[in-house]
């Protein structure tokens, strides 16, 4: 596979997006915003006004798999944003991949982060807590156990967002 404009422009977003994150817990909006309008402009000059909604609905795509997720305060908005700007960059079909190998990269790396600091067991409790809480309250936020009430390490989310985008760009 010849490496295109768009997928590097994704890379390096991705990339981006993991420093900043890594650094300061945060993915900025100037990077997520500003990767997204890149891609929707880029998209309108290289294949027209067709090929500019195939790249708003790859953001749109994306923003509607992990909404849910930063509804319920288990992920932050610029981890939306950034899978978002991907979308934008590679089209609807890609945003799928990408989400889904991200999601399992996630599980993965949360895995290996709860395993070497010592928290598996109360990650295990509190997925079990926020288990019964949905089932008895309905899905909705549990006040204690969101990113921003969470006193744990935490895993900047933009790294399995990028692993999710090179094994779907990798089996392309």
């Amino acid at each position: 596979m010849t490496m295109g404009l768009a997928e590097s422009a994704a890379i390096a977003t991705a990339l981006a997006g993991c420093i900043t994150d890594v650094k300061s817990r945060r993915i900025p909006n100037v990077l997520t915003f500003g990767a997204t309008a890149t891609a929707l402009l880029f998209h309108l000059v290289h294949g027209g006004g067709y090929a500019m909604l195939w790249a708003l609905a790859g953001w749109a795509v994306a923003v509607l798999l992990f909404l849910p997720f930063f509804a319920l305060g288990g992920m932050g908005g610029g981890d939306v944003k950034l899978l978002a700007a991907l979308g934008a960059w590679l089209g609807p079909i890609a945003a799928v991949w990408i989400a889904l190998w991200t999601s399992i990269a996630g599980g993965v790396m949360a895995v290996g982060v709860a395993v070497f600091s010592g928290y598996l067991t109360h990650a295990l409790l509190n997925l079990w807590t926020l288990v019964t809480y949905w089932q008895s309250v309905g899905l909705k936020p549990h006040p204690a156990l969101t990113i921003e009430s969470a006193g744990t390490s935490r895993l900047p989310y933009a790294l399995p967002i990028a692993a999710g985008l090179m094994v779907t760009l990798w089996l392309r």
